[in-house]
């Protein structure tokens, strides 16, 4: 009868009985060779192994790892270097007019058909241990493209030589932009490359470019990790990844759109064990953070967050419930993903496959007696309807909008179809918001400012006479760029009578703006900004960098 290859490994004194069950259970586990498993768990010198199990299948043995190993050319010349990279073989001679050529395991017997033609006649297969093998190839061809790179980010064979390059090229990714607190990884392709970009501090900076044919496996491996479809390349695709770097458990949410030169990748690292981010650390002061304790509790209304993507808006609304979150009150949430866990709070994920959408978890939770209500976002009507009328009905509702300032959240729930009277009646308070980028603490200096730079904020320069603002230089720990840390800027709009009976009428948008001013229920985001620019927080270029110009009133003071 035919012996197994463990039969004959523990006949042959490599393994003992006892390490030939705990290498098959480990292979039955992790779908692998029974060589393969011997190697994961070190329980056999994968030379002996290959050795067996040349003698086993009736095939000569070739030692690849003997010092002063050498290959002609000329049989070099014979298998292209990509052929033999790719299929894991390497011609090591020629006998009786038969090029011989290693493989790392019998199955690949098939290639020797295959390669004769290419090879310009008869081939056949000698086995080597898989290890040797991969640095022989490594050796004789040099280096492929993907190992070039993966070495170059520190993610070289010798780390782990079970992992393909293009998996360490992936992780190494993640590690450095983690490392220099990137928010997004941008994967573009065109021109003849592939440009890595990390979103650092809210900019867009190059990290590298890798040659074009990287391309390909690089967005197939990240589809696998996001779980979705490596063969459709023509649509947009969403998914999400999740990845532990260095003990931290990082969500990543992917978006793939297709363009003329390939897909294009863009993913949003959250980091789900950092800690939640107080409204002190956000950016308010003192006067901002009684102001933002005493509207939110009341214990009716809506309360909105606005600004474009990326602006904070979900942070700011995570530290107002962090404020009300108490064992006497229930708080539930919809969110779009769930970013943060809270303790103490139920959180809810929006699933649109299913039919989980804001509007029906609106519903459901209010059948679940909350006191205080986060909706993600309103997107629809049907949303927004459930979000007032829960608001005008005891509880105290909280979500965001895509907005540019803060009047206009009240003109864009009007543009949804919500009732011009629901808006008059339900909404508390509506807050704007962008990030600046904060002055680095360790390089930024102290210069006179022009009166031109102080007019461009709204400010009449005889009020800062004598008085210096800072401004970046650069040094290693902001990488050059004299910022380090982000702050936010806030525009605060307390509805007021006046205000919702302007809404009342269905006011225009400049009309209420107008009106907010004028009476001083409104701060405007540029006065926030100016006043975080004289305390030395930010420059006066990136308070105008994320302003308007109709922002700045005249000549106010900060």
């Amino acid at each position: 009868m035919t012996r197994s290859l463990g039969e004959t490994l523990v006949a042959s004194g490599v393994l003992s009985e006892a390490q030939l069950r705990e290498a098959q259970s480990f292979q039955r586990n992790g779908d692998l060779s029974l060589p393969a498993a011997l190697q994961k768990l070190g329980l056999a010198d994968e030379t002996e192994v290959a050795r067996a199990w040349a003698k086993l299948e009736g095939l000569p043995f070739v030692d690849l790892s003997k010092a002063g190993l050498r290959v002609a050319d000329e049989l070099l010349e014979r298998v292209p270097a990509e052929l033999a990279r790719e299929q894991g073989l390497l011609p090591v001679l020629e006998k009786g007019g038969r090029l011989i050529v290693a493989v790392d395991d019998p199955f690949k017997r098939m290639i020797a058909d295959q390669l004769a033609f290419t090879a310009g006649g008869e081939v056949a297969c000698a086995l080597a241990a898989p290890g040797p093998l991969r640095r022989a190839i490594r050796r004789f061809y040099g280096e492929s493209a993907e190992e070039a790179v993966a070495a170059k980010l520190g993610g070289g064979a010798q780390d782990d030589e079970g992992d393909a390059p293009i998996v360490r090229l992936v992780t190494r990714m993640f590690q450095e932009a983690l490392g220099e607190r990137a928010s997004d990884i941008h994967i573009e392709p065109g021109h003849g490359r592939v440009r890595i970009r990390y979103r650092v501090d809210g900019m867009l900076r190059d990290v590298a470019q890798h040659p074009e044919h990287l391309h390909a496996p690089l967005i197939s491996r990240l589809k696998i990790m996001a779980r979705m479809d490596i063969a459709e390349k023509r649509k947009p695709q969403d998914g999400r990844i999740g990845v532990t770097i260095e003990g931290r458990e990082i969500d990543v949410r992917a978006s793939i759109l297709p363009s003329n030169h390939g897909e294009t990748m863009v993913m949003r690292l959250l980091d789900r064990s950092a800690s939640l981010i107080s409204l002190r650390e956000l950016g308010f002061d003192d006067e901002d953070y009684a102001w933002f304790r005493r509207v939110i509790a009341r214990p009716h209304g809506i309360c909105l967050v606005t600004g474009p993507t990326g602006s904070g808006k979900t942070t700011t609304l995570y530290a107002a419930l962090s404020e009300l979150n108490r064992p006497d009150v229930k708080i539930i949430t919809a969110e779009d993903p769930v970013e943060y866990h809270i303790p103490g709070i139920n959180q809810v994920q929006v699933n649109a496959r299913i039919g989980v959408t804001f509007a029906r978890i609106l519903k459901a939770m209010l059948r679940c007696a909350p006191n205080v209500i986060l909706v993600g976002e309103i997107r629809d009507l049907e949303t927004a309807e459930i979000a007032i009328q829960a608001s005008l009905t005891g509880h105290l509702v909280f979500s965001t909008v895509h907005t540019n300032d803060a009047p206009s959240a009240l003109t864009r729930l009007a543009d949804l179809g919500v009732k011009p009277f629901l808006v008059s009646a339900a909404v508390q308070f509506v807050m704007a918001q962008r990030l600046v980028r904060r002055l680095c603490s360790e390089c930024s200096e102290a210069y006179e400012p022009h009166p031109e730079e102080v007019r461009s904020l709204g400010l009449d320069p005889a009020l800062l006479a004598g008085q210096k603002l800072r401004r970046p230089r650069g040094c290693r720990r902001c990488e050059g760029s004299g910022y380090h840390g982000r702050v936010a800027i806030f525009e605060l709009l307390e509805m007021n009578h006046e205000l919702r009976e302007l809404c009342f009428r269905g006011a225009p948008l400049d009309v209420l703006r107008a009106a907010a001013l004028s009476s001083g229920s409104m701060r405007p985001l540029i006065r926030d900004g100016a006043r975080k620019a004289i305390a030395g927080q930010t420059s006066v270029t990136e308070v105008l960098r994320v302003c308007r110009d109709e922002d700045a009133p005249s000549g106010g003071a900060a």
